[in-house]
């Protein structure tokens, strides 16, 4: 995985309470209204490390008092790591420790760097298997979030679609309606890199910048707001 980029300085792996951006950058609770920010807070506060074995470790976040003003609910995050042989296993645990419904989205940012140190995104292949093509949106940039009228198609080959640094110009590809439970990065010859399984996440998110040496794959749950929304819960 990607460590120590400084396009990534902020891409904490589990973006909470939200994936994305509100519009207006507000969330209705209700008769109040709290700021929020894009992928919300969690990836900007330090986690305890809880537990920690030869293969596991699990890490936990909850409420306080900064993050009562920007998100009015008591919570409890607790992210666990399990490695077993050449896997990671990652468990999200949110628990409600009060009585009223609490509303929140939670995702994955994980970027994974190229095996080279001289490889680029020509060099790698997107495999989704059992495919031949897929749907995606793309969030609007001067409305901050996503068109859902404007639906693209991915067609596959054998599974597959070429990485490229024009497949990311528009920003993140959106995966709407749990279209991807196993997503992998192959080399160019046909060789598995690195996959995800995810199975049960109604979004997903495929994302890189111009000429970084990595891309994400990101399950969710939840998004950023389709353009017009009118901030109802």
């Amino acid at each position: 995985m990607e460590r120590g980029s400084r396009i990534l300085e902020e891409a904490f792996p589990d973006p909470v309470p939200e994936c994305g951006e509100d519009i207006p950058q507000y969330s209705a609770h209700q008769w109040d209204t709290v700021p929020t920010s894009q992928h919300g807070f969690a990836r900007d506060n330090r986690f305890q490390c809880v537990r920690e074995t030869a293969d596991t470790v699990s890490f936990l976040f909850s409420s306080n008092e900064e993050t009562k003003e920007v998100y009015p609910f008591d919570f409890e995050l607790m992210v666990t790591y399990v490695l077993k042989e050449d896997r990671i296993q990652v468990m999200w645990e949110v628990k409600n420790p009060a009585d009223e419904t609490m509303y929140f989205t939670i995702g994955g940012h994980p970027a994974f760097r190229f095996a080279g140190k001289d490889e680029v995104k020509a060099d790698y292949l997107l495999k989704f298997p059992g495919k031949e093509e897929l749907q995606y949106v793309l969030i609007d940039p001067a409305e901050a979030a996503v068109d859902p009228k404007k639906v693209h198609e991915l067609k596959l080959d054998g599974e597959c679609y070429q990485v490229s640094e024009e497949l990311f110009e528009h920003d993140a590809l959106i995966f709407d309606g749990g279209q991807i439970g196993e997503v992998w990065l192959y080399h160019k010859d046909g060789t598995p890199y690195v996959g995800m399984k995810c199975e049960g996440f109604p979004n997903f998110g495929i994302w890189s910048v111009k000429d970084a040496p990595f891309v994400c794959l990101e399950p969710w749950m939840g998004r950023a707001d389709n353009i017009g929304f009118d901030r109802d819960i």
